[in-house]
């Protein structure tokens, strides 16, 4: 048995297949973690989809910030940019199917070897600390207010992360960290920043590199950060290698820390 961290696929339905052969894949045996970001700006978006589903159990794939645009659109609460490719998943018969199953996927998974979150940690934050806060998350997507959480993650003016937060506000503010973060303050106040990590703004440090990071002691898996590429540290495997935008689809082996790539698709430029 083999479990496999599969980087930001954005609707790269072709690479994700490729790669999924070229790592011999047994779905009776073997476990494949997706850090999200499952759609949009790539091509199939709707073919990512029903084949992460289809795998069952066999699968366990978290929430990035494309997958709650892909949710939000689908309520009509965000309107579509020009590089969004995602009408294929909303023009879906089995659109409610999918967007269904797509809300009630974790914002963080965790076992005894890592765990996984698409963006990142706030350094405040235990282990502990994030798998409790991303529960309450959970449970606002799969409730029957899910669209409420929506509306404020993505029009709500979202205070800083404080632990006095409440309520929805706590709610958002968190998803905005796990889905978003990139390099923050050693206060954990976040940057927009998402170019490469040479050239953060003064006074902001790619998250992971906070002194004192009270999640340091755990292993730590998360995509999102293109710019960054893959980087594999003893407590933090980041693996969005740029599939989208022509670069790598990336899996990597927990058990030995074995990398597997396929090339992404030629960008239309």
């Amino acid at each position: 048995m083999a479990t496999y961290a599969i980087g930001d696929v954005q609707g790269c339905r072709d690479q994700l297949s490729r790669l999924i052969d070229r790592i011999h894949f047994d779905p009776t045996r073997d476990r494949l973690w997706f850090v999200g970001d499952l759609v949009n700006r790539g091509p199939d978006s709707l073919g990512v989809l029903r084949l992460i589903k289809n795998l069952g159990t066999a699968a366990l794939a978290v929430l990035g910030n494309h997958d709650l645009f892909l949710l939000a659109a689908a309520e009509g609460i965000v309107t579509l940019r020009p590089k969004d490719t995602i009408d294929d998943v909303l023009g879906a018969d089995d659109r409610p199917e999918l967007m269904d199953w797509l809300r009630k996927l974790p914002l963080l998974v965790h076992d005894q070897s890592a765990l996984m979150v698409h963006a990142g940690l706030l350094p405040q934050w235990t282990a502990a600390d994030a798998m409790q806060l991303a529960h309450e998350v959970d449970e606002a997507l799969a409730g029957p207010e899910y669209r409420e959480f929506l509306r404020d993650f993505f029009h709500a003016s979202l205070p800083p992360w404080h632990p006095s937060l409440t309520g929805r506000m706590r709610r958002a503010s968190v998803a905005r960290v796990m889905t978003r973060i990139r390099s923050c303050t050693p206060a954990g106040e976040m940057s927009g920043f998402s170019g490469a990590p040479k050239d953060v703004p003064p006074g902001y440090v790619p998250w992971f590199r906070i002194p004192g990071r009270r999640s340091a002691d755990t292993t730590i898996v998360t995509g999102h950060w293109a710019a960054l590429g893959l980087q594999l540290k003893p407590n933090h495997l980041a693996i969005d290698s740029g599939c989208v935008w022509g670069r790598y689809l990336t899996a990597v082996r927990f058990e030995d820390r074995a990398v597997f790539q396929v090339e992404g698709p030629r960008p239309n430029r």
